[in-house]
C-alpha cells in the first residue's frame, strides 16, 4: 500500500465509523480534493480495496466514486483506475478584492422588517402542506404569470384590505418588487417611452433600476401633501411613479385632492400611474386610505411585495395590471426567467387562505408601534430640537434637524462611530430641509434607545 493510500485511509476512517457512513466518507473525500490535501493526479485505491480498508460495502464505494466523478472531483478511465482531477481555479482579475460591507453597531437604515419575527415554524408548515398536496405536474415549469392559487388569494386579500378591485387574471407574480418594476420599465421602453416621472425624494435604488432599462427618471417635488401633480405637465413624461399610501422617504400620504388631480392628469394625457404600495399595511393610528388603483383600474399599475411584511429573502412581489399591459408583461416575464418558483408561491397562498398572513401583520403592527414609540421617546429626550415628519406608519421615520444642520456631514460622522443613519439629502435631487431617515423595525426598543444614546 503506497504512502498516499495510507494518508487517504487516515483521512476517511473517522468518517466511516459514524452514522450515514457512506455519505460521510463521500463528504470527507470531496473536501480532501477541494482543499488540496489530495493533490491532482493522486491515484486512489480500487473500490474493492478502499471498501475493505474502511469496512464498507464495495457498492457504497463504487457509488461515491461515481458521484465525485460526475461532480468533477475525480477522473475514472477504464484500465487506469481512479485519480484526483485538476480543479479549475478562477483567474486572478488584477483588481482589488471587493471591500466587505461595513459592520454597524447600530444599523438604522430604512426598509428592513424585523427579520427575527419571521414566522419560521408556520412557514415551514405551509411548505410541508404544499409538498404533500401539490400534484406532480406542479413540479414542472411554472405559469409565467404566477401560481394560479396565489393570484386568486392575492386578488381576494387586496380587495379586502386595500379596496382594490382585481381578479387573478390581473395579477403577475414577480421576484420581488424590484423585478416587477424592472419588467414594467422594460415594457414601457419597448413602447417608446424614454422618461418617467418619479417622486423627489425617492428610493435611491429606484433611479438605478429605471435607468438600467433605458428610462430617465424626472424628479417631481413632494411636499406635506405628497407628489405635486400640477408639475407633471412640464415633465414630458407619460408615466409617473408614486408611493401614495406612505411616501418614501418623507412618510406623508397622498392628499385626496392630489389623488384626484393625478388621475385627471392620466386621463387627459393618456398617461399611466405606477402605484408602489411599499409599506401600506403598516399603519398604527388609523386605517390606510384605499389604493389609488381602486379609483381607475385602467390607468393605474399597482406594485406590491411581501418584503416589508414577511422578509425580503422570499422574493415574492406582484403587479396588478390594466388589461392592455398584461400580455406584454407576461411575455417579458417568460423570456426573462420562465416564471417564479411555484412552491414558495403555493406556501404564501396557503398562508393567506388560512389567515396566517393577517395574524402575522397584527403581531408585527404591535411590535413596530412599540419600536417607533421607543425611538421617538428617546429622540425627544436626547434631541428636543429634532422633529419627526410624516404619519404614524411604515418601518421608518424622518426626523427634521435644526435649520442649518448639514445632514450629509452628520450622517458621515455617525457612520464613523458605527451608526448607520442615512441623510435625507441622499434620497433627493432637489433642496430639502436637513433630516435623517431612521429605520426602527429591525431593532428592539432597548437597542433603539442605545442607538440614540450613542448618537448623542
Amino acid at each position: 500500500m503506497g504512502t498516499e493510500w495510507t494518508t487517504l485511509r487516515e483521512l476517511l476512517l473517522p468518517a466511516a465509523t459514524g452514522g450515514r457512513r457512506g455519505k460521510a466518507v463521500e463528504s470527507a473525500l470531496r473536501e480532501a480534493v477541494r482543499s488540496g490535501v489530495l493533490a491532482a493526479g493522486t491515484r486512489l485505491p480500487s473500490s474493492r480495496d478502499l471498501a475493505g480498508q474502511l469496512g464498507l460495502s464495495r457498492g457504497t464505494i463504487t457509488a461515491l466514486y461515481e458521484q465525485l466523478v460526475a461532480e468533477g472531483y475525480l477522473l475514472s478511465k477504464h484500465g487506469s483506475g481512479t485519480t484526483v482531477a485538476t480543479l479549475d481555479q478562477p483567474e486572478p482579475s488584477g483588481q482589488a478584492a471587493e471591500e466587505p460591507a461595513p459592520t454597524w453597531e447600530f444599523d438604522l437604515r430604512p426598509g428592513l422588517p424585523a427579520l427575527s419575527a419571521f414566522p419560521r415554524a408556520e412557514w415551514l408548515s405551509y411548505e410541508r402542506e404544499v409538498l404533500a398536496a401539490e400534484p406532480d405536474r406542479a413540479l414542472g415549469y411554472p405559469d409565467p404569470a404566477g401560481h394560479p392559487g396565489l393570484r386568486a388569494e392575492l386578488a381576494s386579500y387586496l380587495g379586502r384590505v386595500r379596496a382594490l378591485p382585481a381578479t387573478a387574471g390581473d395579477i403577475v407574480i414577480t421576484n420581488g418588487a424590484a423585478e416587477a418594476l424592472s419588467l414594467l420599465a422594460k415594457t414601457l421602453h419597448a413602447r417608446g417611452q424614454r422618461r418617467i416621472a418619479v417622486e423627489d425624494p425617492s428610493h435611491r435604488g429606484q433611479a438605478e433600476l429605471l435607468a438600467a432599462q433605458g428610462l430617465r427618471p424626472i424628479g417631481i417635488p413632494v411636499d406635506d401633501h405628497g407628489i405635486q401633480p400640477d408639475l407633471l405637465s412640464t415633465s414630458d413624461c407619460a408615466t409617473v411613479m408614486t408611493t401614495a399610501a406612505h411616501q418614501f422617504p418623507l412618510g406623508v400620504p397622498l392628499d385626496p385632492e392630489r389623488r384626484r388631480a393625478l388621475l385627471a392628469w392620466a386621463r387627459e394625457t393618456d398617461g399611466l400611474i405606477v402605484e408602489d404600495d411599499y409599506d401600506a399595511e403598516h399603519r398604527y393610528d388609523r386605517p390606510a386610505l384605499g389604493a389609488v388603483r381602486a379609483l381607475d383600474p385602467d390607468r393605474v399599475v399597482y406594485l406590491g411585495s411581501v418584503s416589508k411584511v414577511l422578509a425580503p429573502a422570499l422574493r415574492i412581489g406582484w403587479l396588478v395590471l390594466p388589461p392592455d399591459l398584461r400580455q406584454e408583461i407576461v411575455a417579458a416575464k417568460y423570456t426573462h426567467d420562465l416564471g417564479c418558483a411555484p412552491l414558495p408561491q403555493a406556501a404564501l397562498a396557503r398562508m393567506l387562505r388560512s389567515g396566517g398572513y393577517d395574524r402575522h401583520l397584527r403581531r408585527t403592527r404591535r411590535l413596530y408601534r412599540q419600536r417607533r414609540d421607543a425611538l421617538l421617546d428617546a429622540l425627544s429626550s436626547r434631541f428636543p430640537g429634532w422633529r419627526p415628519i410624516g404619519i404614524a406608519a411604515g418601518l421608518h421615520v424622518v426626523v427634521r434637524l435644526p435649520d442649518g444642520t448639514n445632514d450629509v456631514q452628520l450622517s458621515r460622522e455617525l457612520a464613523g462611530r458605527g451608526i448607520n443613519a442615512p441623510s435625507l439629502a441622499s434620497y433627493a435631487t432637489g433642496r430639502l430641509f436637513p433630516g435623517l431617515v431612521l429605520g426602527y423595525a429591525a431593532l428592539t426598543p432597548d437597542r433603539l434607545r442605545a442607538a440614540v444614546d450613542a448618537m448623542a
